[in-house]
């Protein structure tokens, strides 16, 4: 393993899941129309078109929090969220995601200069996990992070980036962290948490305006591109 030499290294690398280091290709959307049609939503209704705008804008929070906002009352925005899960389970598992090009390259590379990796989402932790089951991703990093190891509340709320930087202990600072996602939202959440490096990436749900209006300290491709940041930052 490479020793780190920097006075000021970047040990804790806090990624986020859907759009930047998994490919779904739109999933959450099909789920979403899934779990809304159960609950009367018809599609291709104004009202289904206003929800999934208001998904697609959150991209990022947890999910029962954009249930809660659409459905109003907890017993609803509970049975939209089991509902959500369903379905995207089932898209899962029909093999419809993929990882990132080079996400896991780069992962590897990071733990192997002695970095401790983190993978996060706003996903429930049963769809975490049937994630990363379809990937063989179980073993890939030193901890995973849904919304509720963190207190409940998921992006844009820092809860998930300092739960890691308090069970890894893997950095004196919060500044030592990097935290890295494709929306606004997970921009937001870097900065909240006081991460040094807050990057935003383009394979996922916002652009490169979007992203650095929300706190973004750089914008990358992809992914694939973090290991150089990082390396870059500690010259």
């Amino acid at each position: 393993m490479k020793k780190l030499t920097t006075r000021n290294p970047h040990n804790l690398i806090v990624l986020d899941m859907a759009g930047t280091t998994v490919a779904d290709g739109g999933l959450v959307e099909q789920a979403f129309s899934a779990a809304a049609g159960r609950l009367g939503v018809e599609p291709g209704s104004a009202d289904h078109a206003e929800k999934l705008d208001y998904v697609r804008a959150t991209m990022g929070e947890s999910k029962i929090s954009v249930f809660r906002h659409l459905f109003g009352d907890e017993d609803r925005a509970q049975q939209a969220n089991t509902a959500f899960e369903v379905a995207y389970g089932e898209l899962v598992d029909g093999g419809r995601i993929a990882p990132i090009p080079g996400a896991r390259e780069a992962i590897e590379r990071l733990r192997g200069e002695g970095r401790t990796v983190v993978l996060s989402t706003g996903f429930a932790r049963t769809t975490q996990d049937a994630i990363l089951a379809a990937l063989g991703w179980q073993d890939l990093v030193a901890l995973t992070l849904c919304p509720a190891d963190a207190g409940g509340r998921g992006r844009p709320y820092p809860d998930m980036v300092l739960a890691a930087f308090l069970r890894t202990g893997a950095v004196d600072g919060v500044r030592q962290t990097v935290v890295a996602g494709d929306t606004s939202y997970d921009m937001l959440s870097g900065v909240r948490s006081g991460a040094g490096i807050v990057a935003g990436v383009l394979t996922g749900a916002h652009d490169k305006d979007q992203l650095t209006r929300h706190g973004a300290t750089h914008v990358l491709g992809s992914v694939a591109e973090l290991p150089d940041l990082i390396a870059r930052a500690e010259a």
